[in-house]
């Protein structure tokens, strides 16, 4: 296992969690205890994450997309993400970790929406870390969002071409007051995006692993961040301007 260098940790990780159901097929189970299987994984991702020292840790939790899936699965999911709140708040609440969300979760279950608000006001005060869930997210969605909130303010006065530049529009984003990533890891061997942070991760770091999201473990973490750790990040610049 190769040392992290402290002084190069990326400040925020995103990370896609997939290969829960492929995780319970190859096992021989049930879809769901891979999701089950999966929740143990998001807590020991995040405790590495806090021991390190990693300032912001963003889980594409559940997506847009996801509501197509089978309503047994998506009820099954609900019931997951109410248990981790009600368990992991007493460890955020410990640990300094504050709670955010983004996406759209009024299609969520009440008593779910009900833990989720609680536990973002009585973690709101910490400041060690800070862990993202994007719950019924789609970057495509949010871009289309920021749009329409830059109208709806903006409809009693003029909005001149100068007044729209990345900042200005960046403000309207959910992630507003989160740095953008500078890793992003995804599991079980797929690569691509799936509507993920689509404008933040204009220069992020991508890292693909072959493990599925129930087995990633903190040493699979830790090689994603040093082999972030090896790269040159010049956005745009040659190796001698750095």
């Amino acid at each position: 296992m190769h040392r992290i260098i402290k002084e190069k940790l990326p400040s925020h990780i995103a990370v896609i969690m997939d290969g829960n159901g492929r995780w319970a097929k190859k096992n021989r189970l049930k879809r769901v205890k891979g999701h089950e299987k999966g929740a143990d994984a998001v807590r020991a991702t995040v405790k590495t994450c806090r021991e390190l020292g990693i300032r912001y840790l963003t889980l594409y939790a559940f997506s847009v997309e996801n509501w197509q899936r089978p309503a047994n699965e998506i009820e099954r999911l609900m019931s997951l993400l109410e248990t981790y709140l009600k368990t992991e708040l007493p460890e955020m609440l410990e640990t300094g970790i504050r709670l955010l969300t983004i996406g759209d979760i009024d299609r969520f279950p009440a008593g779910v929406r009900e833990l989720l608000v609680a536990a973002i006001r009585e973690t709101a005060g910490n400041s060690d870390m800070v862990l993202t869930l994007a719950l019924g997210y789609g970057g495509r969605d949010e871009i289309v969002r920021a749009v329409r909130g830059m109208i709806r303010d903006n409809t009693s006065s003029e909005i001149s071409e100068e007044m729209i530049t990345k900042t200005f529009f960046s403000r309207y984003l959910y992630t507003a007051d989160i740095p953008d990533p500078d890793l992003l890891i995804r599991t079980s061997g797929e690569y691509r995006l799936s509507n993920f942070l689509l404008w933040q991760m204009a220069y992020t770091e991508l890292y693909f692993t072959d493990v599925l999201w129930p087995d990633f473990s903190k040493d699979d973490l830790i090689e994603a961040i040093v082999d972030y750790q090896r790269r040159e990040r010049r956005f745009g610049l040659t190796s001698d301007q750095l």
